[in-house]
């Protein structure tokens, strides 16, 4: 779906919520072979059982993405991704677990490179079915303004 926000209209506080992805052993293979992260907290089973977590936990980078991926639903023709910030492994994902994903809209400012643009903040948080947090990442948006500086 297209919807053309700018800058102008994003709303501090204003929040989504993605629908659920459960994590599959398919999932762990996957990532593991197109990064080349066979670390043994991943890929190891027995090596894990004796292990803190008892079990293998998935890779940080499989969350992120995965997350970052269920909030693709929109495309806005006038915004773009800057980038993210501050991301943090807050909690271990497992094989089984059920994660989504809760945006907030948490900051606004100009962009100091572009006049005509400005800088949205959204605190991007992947969330378990225990309604814990697991990933936290800030998500920089540059979009433009409706109304063009003079």
């Amino acid at each position: 779906m297209e919807q053309t926000t700018y800058f102008e209209d994003y709303e501090i506080g204003s929040q989504r919520v993605t629908y659920g992805r459960t994590i599959t052993e398919t999932d762990f293979v996957v990532h593991a072979g197109h990064t080349g992260d066979f670390f043994p907290h991943h890929m190891d089973a027995e090596f894990m059982k004796t292990q803190g977590f008892g079990q293998r936990i998935a890779h940080g980078t499989m969350v992120f993405s995965i997350g970052v991926g269920l909030t693709a639903s929109v495309i806005n023709p006038v915004a773009f991704s800057y980038g993210y910030d501050r991301l943090r492994f807050v909690r271990p994902v497992f094989i089984g677990d059920t994660i989504h994903t809760r945006t907030t809209i948490a900051s606004k400012e100009d962009d100091p490179k572009r006049q005509d643009m400005g800088r949205v903040f959204e605190r991007t948080e992947v969330i378990n079915q225990k309604d814990e947090v697991v990933l936290v990442a800030d998500h920089i948006y540059i979009v433009e303004r409706k109304k063009k500086p003079d």
